[in-house]
């Protein structure tokens, strides 16, 4: 990089706690207004549409959470790699890798939209809506289908941006689309009256923007990682495959984690609709609706520190690795503890936001919430874990954890504890799994976190 305009941090020779405050705080912010970005839906559809538009719109919600798994996966994937390169001063594969990521994420984001517009009805079946709700799963899931695509785009792009050495634009990229979105959804749901379809347009017109905000940077403002020309060879297209392969297996554990969010809403929407009914499912819609934004919260912090350990890991520089993981960890732990004392103290002002207070579903959500909230503790520590191993190109490792706290142990607890404790075991289905992964890492101390 000594021969190009130089990057704003410096990953290599920085100080570290600046350099992690740096990263920090611009991604946190931005992290938070794309959490708004996510549950400012749940809020004016819950008292705009009412709690039957909100369990319509957490049976479609996997949708965004798999574009959000696509994006996460070639945005870790090519940020671990192109970060490698640029710490042996090798920018042209850096640039090449990050061409390389759009292209794959436009290929599979415009597979992805024809998919769910040509199997339309059948995949709203799988999500679990019925009879009753189709038609505004329907309203909403039709209008919401470009926003996978611009989604995907966005967060490929702000990984990227981050890279290469400008957070404040970054966040910038979450930040506007999230101010938008909330603007429109006002707009949309009560003077134009437009329902579902109208919160559905928000969400795609302001993910849309997002995608020209990075266009732009890529274009017009990018510092190191500019996008490279690739050559139209066979040899070529053989490299491309082979490098979106590596990304892919470098950023499997972030896509797993994103899918696992699908994964958890759909068992927990089984289970709350067998034992609760649609009031269930809509009191679980607000804990699906918060747990993007604890797992945001979580994922800056690991964004932030991605980086730094990504690119001194391929310097050698592992003594400044170790020093922003344990940054990493203590401030992911602070968050987890504030996060879930916040959600204890102010659970019932933090449901009425979304649901009435006088639904049966804003009942069940207030006494069931508390319970939910004792696995964000857990979640912080696994989560840094994962976005270590990630950073380090442990795949297999990140991979693992990121299944078994994603997907076989909250799926296993939906199963077995709602039998054992009631309607109080749905609750504390997620804190279980958490803690159980966090017991597991404990015990791969070894695999986890040595270098």
């Amino acid at each position: 990089m000594k021969n190009l305009d130089r990057d704003i941090i410096d990953f290599g020779n920085g100080n570290i706690p600046q350099m992690f405050a740096k990263m920090l705080i611009p991604t946190i912010f931005g992290m938070l207004f794309s959490a708004l970005f996510c549950i400012t839906d749940g809020i004016f559809i819950g008292h705009g549409v009412g709690s039957d538009g909100l369990a319509s719109v957490n049976i479609v919600s996997p949708i965004f959470t798999l574009a959000v798994a696509f994006g996460m996966m070639f945005g870790i994937g090519s940020s671990v790699m192109a970060a490698i390169h640029l710490s042996q001063n090798n920018i042209k594969a850096a640039r090449i890798i990050t061409t390389q990521a759009f292209l794959a994420t436009l290929v599979v984001g415009l597979l992805i939209g024809w998919s769910l517009y040509a199997f339309a009805d059948k995949i709203l079946v799988l999500l679990g809506c019925g009879d009753k709700l189709m038609g505004l799963c329907r309203d909403y899931y039709l209008w919401f289908i470009p926003c996978a695509l611009f989604v995907m785009i966005q967060i490929l792009g702000q990984f990227v941006i981050r890279l290469d050495g400008n957070p404040r634009y970054s966040m910038m990229v979450e930040v506007v689309p999230a101010c938008l979105n909330m603007f429109l959804d006002w707009l949309f749901i009560f003077p134009l009256g437009w329902g579902l379809k109208g919160a559905a347009c928000a969400t795609s017109i302001g993910s849309f923007f997002g995608v020209v905000m990075v266009i732009f940077y890529m274009t017009s403002k990018c510092r190191t990682l500019a996008l490279y020309r690739l050559k139209h060879t066979l040899t070529s297209l053989v490299l491309t495959l082979r490098n979106i392969a590596y990304m892919v297996r470098a950023g499997i554990s972030g896509f797993i984690g994103q899918f696992s969010i699908s994964v958890m809403t759909l068992a927990g929407n089984y289970m709350f609709m067998k034992m609760l009914g649609e009031d269930g499912v809509a009191a679980f819609s607000v804990a699906c609706y918060l747990t993007p934004v604890v797992f945001m919260i979580y994922a800056a912090i690991s964004q932030s520190a991605q980086p730094i350990i990504s690119y001194n890991f391929g310097a050698g520089a592992y003594v400044r690795v170790r020093r922003t993981f344990r940054m990493a960890i203590v401030a992911a732990l602070a968050a987890g503890l504030s996060l879930s004392a916040a959600l204890v103290s102010l659970v019932r002002p933090i449901v009425s936001v979304f649901l009435n207070a006088e639904t049966d579903a804003y009942d069940m959500c207030a006494a069931g919430m508390p319970l939910y909230s004792i696995g964000f503790v857990f979640m912080a520590f696994s989560q840094t874990v994962v976005g270590f191993c990630q950073s380090i190109n442990k795949s297999g490792i990140s991979t693992l954890l990121t299944l078994m706290r994603g997907m076989v142990l909250p799926v296993c607890a939906f199963l077995l504890l709602p039998a054992l404790m009631g309607v109080n075991g749905l609750w504390l289905s997620v804190p279980l799994a958490e803690l159980l992964v966090a017991v597991l890492i404990c015990l791969l101390y070894r695999q986890c976190l040595k270098l």
